[in-house]
């Protein structure tokens, strides 16, 4: 088997979304690969529609389902224990592709050598193959021979992992996976994944359509949520440690794990959050200062962390509540002037 594709899927039947999935792998134009569609007990009828795709497409759909909800991470790791495919593809259930995806990138790693190849994507809000806005994932410095510096690239921004094929050899022979039962497992694996790859190239096409809606992850920002970035950040920082990274990517895992464990997580949470509890922001500064107490020196951060948002956490370092209450009150006039016309 070329290739296997794994789909996790949890309650993706509303407005034809996972049929549209669904109909845009089965159109691949290769021949030698499989879907392996894993249901994370959903409670509507993805799994009705699941087995009738298999039913229909035996000799491409394989359905695997679960009796729990593992969320992502989990579905992923079922599809890679079942996966007998040379390479390995994840797609969101509500996302598709265009019709020669796996075809171009994998004709791309035949000509290259590469052991992960990805492209860049479209965002769209409607179901339709016209290119949309064209996001790039991944930078032309990444590429090719994965040597120290392009893999400490890879670390800061290892890019989506819905958006690139990888060798399976690899993820057996390291014994790669997910974190399962939080938000945000990409955000663990694909720093710790893209160590172990050799050579890593791109095909320059938007091919990838990632679907938004209002029920995707990103349009709702919750504690709950916060917590599972914070948690995909301590597992990423758990695992460079214990694989042995941790002292030659120092600089590199330790800017990452202050933008996803705090920085991302502290204003994604003041700006979208509800209900905000200077509780919650103490425990991220503690957190932070366990971890990393010298963060702010990371060169890495002086560089690619925004001056004013250097500034907001530099008044945090100093007094959490004041850091609460000034930047709470900076939200407040913003949208007073805001609704005033100002």
């Amino acid at each position: 088997m070329r290739l296997s594709v794994i789909v996790p899927v949890y309650n993706m039947a509303a407005e034809g979304r996972l049929r549209f999935c669904l109909d845009s792998l089965i159109n691949q134009t290769i021949s030698d690969y499989e879907i392996l569609a894993v249901d994370d007990a959903s409670t509507d009828n993805s799994l009705e529609i699941l087995r009738e795709y298999a039913g229909t497409y035996p000799e491409k759909v394989r359905v695997l389902a679960h009796e729990v909800n593992r969320r992502q991470g989990g579905a992923k790791n079922t599809g890679l224990k079942a996966a007998t495919g040379e390479w390995i593809g994840f797609i969101d259930s509500d996302d598709w592709v265009t019709p020669d995806y796996y075809e171009k990138l994998l004709k791309r790693a035949e000509e290259t050598g590469a052991d992960m190849v990805g492209c860049d994507y479209n965002l769209v809000n409607s179901h339709t193959f016209e290119v949309g806005q064209v996001v790039r994932n991944n930078s032309a410095e990444q590429t090719g021979a994965l040597d120290r510096e392009r893999h400490g690239k890879l670390i800061m921004r290892s890019g989506s992992m819905v958006i690139k094929i990888y060798k399976r050899q690899v993820i057996v022979d390291n014994h790669l996976d997910f974190p399962e039962g939080i938000f945000y497992e990409d955000n663990c694996a694909g720093p710790v994944w893209s160590l172990y790859f050799t050579r890593f190239e791109r095909v320059e096409e938007p091919l990838y359509y990632y679907y938004q809606h209002q029920t995707s992850t990103v349009h709702h920002v919750s504690e709950e949520k916060c917590r599972d970035r914070m948690r995909a950040a301590q597992l990423m920082l758990r695992q460079c440690r214990e694989r042995g990274f941790l002292e030659e990517y120092y600089p590199e895992i330790q800017y990452r794990f202050t933008e996803l464990y705090y920085a991302v997580t502290l204003f994604s949470y003041m700006l979208g959050c509800p209900h905000r509890k200077l509780s919650f922001v103490k425990e991220l500064g503690r957190g932070i200062r366990e971890a990393f107490p010298d963060f702010q020196d990371n060169t890495y951060y002086r560089q690619y962390t925004d001056p004013e948002e250097q500034r907001m956490i530099a008044l945090q370092m100093r007094s959490d509540a004041r850091f609460f209450y000034y930047y709470g009150l900076k939200l407040w006039v913003r949208r007073w002037r805001k609704r005033l016309g100002r």
